[in-house]
């Protein structure tokens, strides 16, 4: 095979792989491994290239996590937290709703944000049905809610976790660099959705008496094994917080953690690999793969060279448009696969243009490819997985009412970010 006939082959298997990963007719962990074994058999990389592309920093990093998140669920903490919310607002639906909406935040800066909305909703559904009310804004909110606070930190959302692999920023530089306008941004989000469903959710003062009836403390299922879960998470957080000054990689203090938690609980192998989502895992490794082949050929510097010409190396115009275009292609693609294109593409932009920090390129990629997936319904793995466990209980949300109410506040989200690093980065 050539070297222009490769550049054709590639570029139109990458395409071809996207295409396929967004229409969702074969499952996205085939279609990326499918693509990755593609490219090895027609000789586009060797084997032990492509096991090269794939990023094991990240892919320890989200095994970790879902070990220690796994072992916890067990404990009925997140049920508790959500009764405790709801009591504490009184049973007043759309207090109850901004209440959980900064709990899964806030949980989603720690946690995947598919797992926090997996522990999250049964909850909302629960209380949802007592006050009898629509469950509907409750979901929205918090799907909303978990993208903005996944932002936050490295470990809040993959795309940070691939961002902070690729680069070396660590924990602190997320959280100092981003949580300021994340803040910002949810309570922005958090006053739009109250003016939004102020009319919609209301009750009645009995069942608000049952759901202040409802007792936290029968929430918890294991308290001996809360106590060990809570101690393993404070040190992992802490080990996140220092694992630069300790010169060890986020997924050593992940796995670290996961390893810490196994030997004190006695867990069982096995039980706590259960929680490990497998197919997220090798969709990460095959995507790697196919993105390593797109280096490989030279797809990436191209197009970088390109990039360059349109904004001249200019750090402002190149981080503004990182931002912008990033919060569009999420809100109508799955982040992931874009943040696995971007971050090559990104570096070649810094080497070609002589752009010495590239920091505030980073922040524009993470601040859009994140909160973009606010946009749609398919934007973000989070949102598909709550219109799912809806769909299980007889409740739609279509496409074009998740993409009305909110597609605007996630353009609200990018012009609040634009000032922000026009403000302090570019």
């Amino acid at each position: 095979m050539s070297e222009q006939t490769q550049v054709i082959f590639t570029g139109g298997l990458f395409l071809l792989t996207y295409a396929m990963i967004i229409a969702e007719k074969i499952h996205r962990t085939v279609v990326a491994l499918a693509g990755a074994l593609i490219v090895i058999l027609a000789g586009v990389i060797s084997q032990e290239k492509a096991i090269e592309a794939i990023d094991f920093n990240t892919i320890g990093l989200l095994i970790g996590m879902m070990i220690i998140v796994g072992i916890t669920r067990h404990t009925g903490v997140f049920e508790y937290m959500a009764v405790m919310a709801a009591r504490k607002s009184r049973g007043e639906p759309l207090t109850i709703m901004l209440s959980l909406s900064v709990i899964t935040a806030v949980a989603s800066a720690f946690l995947d944000n598919v797992t926090t909305v997996l522990l999250v909703v049964p909850v909302t559904f629960a209380i949802a049905e007592r006050l009898k009310v629509n469950v509907v804004p409750m979901l929205i909110a918090e799907v909303v809610a978990s993208n903005i606070g996944g932002t936050a930190t490295l470990i809040g959302d993959p795309p940070n976790i691939m961002i902070g692999s690729a680069t070396g920023l660590g924990f602190m530089d997320f959280v100092i660099n981003l949580t300021p306008v994340i803040v910002v941004v949810l309570i922005a989000t958090l006053a739009w959705l109250r003016v939004l469903y102020r009319k919609t959710l209301i009750t009645t003062p009995d069942l608000k008496a049952e759901i202040m009836a409802m007792e936290p403390e029968k929430q918890i299922k294991d308290g001996p094994l809360l106590k060990k879960c809570l101690m393993v998470i404070g040190i992992t957080i802490l080990g996140f917080v220092l694992h630069q000054y300790l010169h060890l990689e986020s997924a050593t203090v992940a796995l670290g953690g996961a390893i810490l938690l196994l030997l004190l609980t006695r867990e069982e192998p096995e039980h706590a690999l259960h929680a490990v989502e497998w197919p997220v895992i090798f969709f990460f490794a095959g995507l790697f793969m196919i993105v390593g082949a797109l280096e490989e050929v030279g797809i990436i510097e191209a197009v970088a060279r390109k990039s360059l010409e349109l904004t001249g190396g200019e750090i402002r115009s190149t981080g503004l448009l990182i931002l912008w275009l990033s919060a569009i292609a999420s809100a109508f693609v799955d982040n992931i696969p874009f943040v696995a294109t971007m971050i090559p593409l990104i570096q070649d932009m810094g080497r070609l243009g002589g752009i010495t920090d590239l920091n505030p390129l980073w922040w524009s990629l993470s601040l859009g490819a994140c909160l973009g997936g606010n946009g749609t319904l398919i934007g973000a793995s989070a949102n598909v997985v709550v219109a799912g466990m809806a769909e299980k209980r007889g409740i739609l949300i279509t496409f074009i009412h998740f993409t009305k109410v909110a597609f605007p506040m996630m353009i609200m989200s990018i012009i609040i970010c634009t000032g922000y690093l026009l403000l302090f980065f570019l």
